[in-house]
């Protein structure tokens, strides 16, 4: 039934229906919402709270330690190169 009214519709409005695939290409927008509560720049910031674990510029003292390969795989990698080789590897490189 309502497709016989959407059909009458469309032919006394003029309206064709294939315009329609063209309005679906089209791109969309919409507004986010912004996470403030209020106009206090103050809400945007994290809570002290917690304890240290919250503050992310203690975060660095909470690393783990370095890593360090086992003998095999120490025992794997070519020898280092000197800085001749480095210097001419890298004018190499920057010819390009």
């Amino acid at each position: 039934m309502s497709s016989l009214i959407n059909t009458i519709k469309d032919k006394v409005s003029g309206k064709d229906n294939t315009s329609q695939p063209s309005q679906e290409n089209e791109q969309t927008f919409s507004i986010q919402p912004h996470p403030a509560k209020t106009n206090d720049p103050r809400d945007l910031q994290p809570s002290l709270g917690g304890g240290l674990n919250t503050n992310p510029e203690i975060g660095a003292f909470h690393a783990r330690d370095p890593y360090v390969p086992s003998q095999e795989i120490k025992d794997n990698l070519p020898p280092a190169k000197s800085r001749e080789e480095l210097r001419a590897r890298a004018q190499e490189l920057n010819k390009e």
